[in-house]
């Protein structure tokens, strides 16, 4: 995800710095921009001086400081609570002007705005995947969050030439909180041995009109993505019609992620 809105900021010319914790992690991000760039290159959605001038505009560290000049932050790091709240509270640290978004899929921006110096400049911007592809982002709004700030990031989003649409933060969101809990369901099916995944992609494809099934979506997003976001769903709301499915569970615990793992309900070469 975090290369993904790299690759959309940069080539919408916006100056780029892109932070990780490990440098093969940065090398591996500005390969998959490159090759996601050339593939716009390539359908002549963008020509090839263009798509240097992107690559031009985007540089790389792992040193936090190197962040402190600026504006907007996007943060894309994983659905970890304690992880994000602490990169969180750096940032606040490093800059009291710059606008602190993040990415999440789930989790509270209240609570993510409570433990920075100005909270409210915190807010979401939870793009989705494939970031150059989907034009939604949906706005959070933190308890905290100003207006100054949501219209900041409306207007990035219309920059980037994506739709911004206003959620309320509540568990899940809009999309997820319906999205997430039909994957876990096309789950319960198969671990009951009603369909094969296959087969329930199939049928939701043909029968309910999706560009693809929900597993192979799942796959897509990240099985280990889907659980925590299914965790949060049954946090937030206590409501049993959120429980994980066990196969669920026992996949992710498997190392069965989707797509980045290889495998998941589907077997990827």
């Amino acid at each position: 995800m975090g290369q993904g809105i790299a690759q959309v900021v940069a080539a919408s010319g916006f100056t780029v710095r892109l932070f990780d914790v490990a440098d093969e992690q940065l090398t591996r991000a500005q390969a998959n921009i490159d090759k996601g760039l050339g593939k716009l290159v390539a359908k002549e959605k963008m020509s090839e001086s263009a798509k240097q001038e992107a690559l031009s505009r985007l540089s790389t560290t792992t040193d936090l400081e190197a962040l402190s000049d600026c504006g907007i932050i996007i943060e894309a790091a994983p659905e970890q609570p304690a992880l994000k709240e602490k990169l969180f509270r750096d940032l606040s640290h490093l800059s009291s002007d710059a606008i602190l978004a993040s990415n999440t899929s789930s989790l509270s921006l209240t609570r993510l705005a409570a433990v920075c110096e100005r909270p409210e400049r915190v807010v979401g911007m939870h793009f989705f995947n494939p970031v150059p592809v989907l034009k939604l982002v949906e706005v959070i709004r933190a308890e905290q969050t100003s207006d100054t700030t949501v219209e900041r990031i409306e207007a990035l989003a219309k920059a980037l030439g994506k739709t911004a649409v206003p959620i309320g933060d509540a568990p899940g969101f809009a999309v997820n909180r319906l999205l997430v809990p039909m994957i876990n369901e096309a789950a319960f099916i198969v671990q009951e041995g009603t369909a094969t995944p296959e087969a329930i992609d199939e049928a939701m494809k043909l029968g309910a009109a999706h560009p693809m099934g929900p597993l192979a979506l799942a796959d897509l997003i990240g099985l280990d993505v889907c659980l925590a976001i299914m965790n949060v769903l049954q946090e937030g709301f206590g409501d049993p019609k959120y429980r994980p499915c066990p196969l669920l569970k026992r996949m992710v615990d498997a190392g069965y992620l989707g797509r980045k793992s290889g495998r998941g309900f589907h077997i990827y070469e």
